[in-house]
């Protein structure tokens, strides 16, 4: 076995989930060789069981699939989110974006992690430049001066100038680069399924805060919403247990009669919250991507879209480098990405933190006053815009494929 041929490449992605995928592709697209090595089998990762969670994709994560090759396996499954309605729990004053205020796309897309899966290997079936090792795993990994050096389980050897880390909250890569991680665990739990409206869901996505937390309705395909509704921990197990009616009653209290009747029409699943950043996202010859280099509370939705800004930021300096005849392992590339990515992170990370801590309480005074800055955001023209433009994933300093544009 430690006869067989090495395999010689630019990058080593270590993570062959959504976020790894993605960067292999976004590499192949600019002319770059990688190698994704995943522990999972192609049919596990290709799975269409579905486990309940959804992404919702910004316009400019849509665009980086539609550069990269995967956007026209992903579209028939993708709907749009038009219009995004935000209230305080039943407070007659709330916040209403509607994406024709600031252009005519839409804020972004929602759509099931298995499709998005599923599109990603189809679009890597048809790429070259990208190989996927599936099932793989890495027994050695070397980082130094000269290079990465790895070697698979089948005893193949790998080398490249750099090695990404994409393999989640629990990275070994970042681990054992001895990389901490700032965390902590929410005493909140996500409840997380789908559900059929009686009447349209209009392409609206609302979020309505409760002082267990937020409880979100995003609008899918067909007269179908995702939902994600956030509880107390220690209250979760007793809301799965109910039946179905006691279940679908449960929503509806929270839910109100906006959206007309709502009932529950997939299984349930949980997910427990927390919240990490890891202190740097570079070491030698390596990069942290997606969750290996930061995590966060869904209230706003862009945990994914954050991991596909690494992604768009790392093929482009890497692109530049490799144009300029540069080492792409070198620590002037390494240090450019990590300039580029952390401020946006933690800008992101602080925001859904705030939010979290501001709106999951029922302090009387505090309530008043998010309340009335929800209506006056809502009534003035320009901060409404700058919102707007906010959950639409398209400020700040945005790669050319957030742009659309090809590397």
């Amino acid at each position: 076995m430690a006869n067989k041929k090495a395999i010689a490449t630019d990058v080593l992605i270590v993570g062959g989930g959504m976020i790894g995928l993605t960067q292999g592709l976004a590499l192949a697209s600019a002319g770059l060789r990688a190698v994704v090595v995943e522990r999972q089998t192609p049919s596990v990762l290709t799975a269409m069981d579905h486990d309940g969670r959804v992404s919702t994709l910004s316009y400019g994560s849509a665009a980086l699939f539609g550069q990269i090759g995967v956007w026209e396996y992903l579209a028939d499954y993708a709907a749009p989110i038009e219009e995004i309605r935000v209230a305080d729990n039943g407070a007659p004053l709330f916040l209403h974006f509607d994406h024709r205020e600031v252009g005519d796309r839409p804020f972004g897309f929602t759509v099931e992690n298995r499709y998005i899966r599923l599109a990603l290997h189809r679009a890597l079936a048809k790429a070259e430049g990208v190989e996927l090792i599936a099932p793989g795993e890495l027994t050695t990994l070397v980082r130094d001066q000269t290079g990465v050096r790895g070697e698979l389980t089948d005893g193949r050897g790998v080398t490249a100038a750099l090695a990404v880390g994409a393999e989640g909250r629990h990275s070994p890569l970042r681990q054992a680069a001895g990389i901490r991680c700032l965390s902590w665990q929410y005493d909140q739990t996500a409840i997380v399924t789908t559900v059929r409206h009686e009447g349209g869901h209009g392409g609206i996505a609302s979020e309505l805060f409760l002082p267990a937390g937020p409880f979100a309705l995003l609008p899918m395909r067909g007269n179908r919403s995702a939902l994600i509704w956030t509880e107390r921990g220690r209250d979760v197990p007793a809301l799965l247990a109910l039946d179905e009616a006691a279940f679908n009653a449960e929503i509806m209290d929270r839910a109100g009669d906006h959206w007309g009747r709502i009932e529950c029409d997939a299984p349930r699943w949980s997910y427990p919250l927390g919240l990490q950043n890891a202190e740097r996202y570079i070491d030698t010859r390596l990069a942290l991507i997606g969750d290996a280099a930061h995590g966060m509370h869904p209230v706003a939705g862009q945990g994914l879209n954050l991991g596909i800004r690494d992604v768009a930021a790392l093929a482009e300096v890497l692109t530049d480098s490799a144009r300029l005849g540069l080492d792409l392992g070198g620590g002037e590339a390494l240090r450019r990405y990590q300039q580029w990515r952390r401020f946006d992170a933690l800008t992101m990370l602080m925001m859904t933190d705030g939010l979290v801590r501001l709106f999951s309480n029922d302090i009387t005074p505090v309530r008043l006053a998010r309340v009335l800055g929800l209506g006056l955001v809502n009534k003035i023209g320009p901060a409404k815009r700058f919102f707007e433009r906010h959950a639409a994933a398209m400020t700040g300093d945005l790669p050319k494929l957030i742009r659309g544009e090809a590397l």
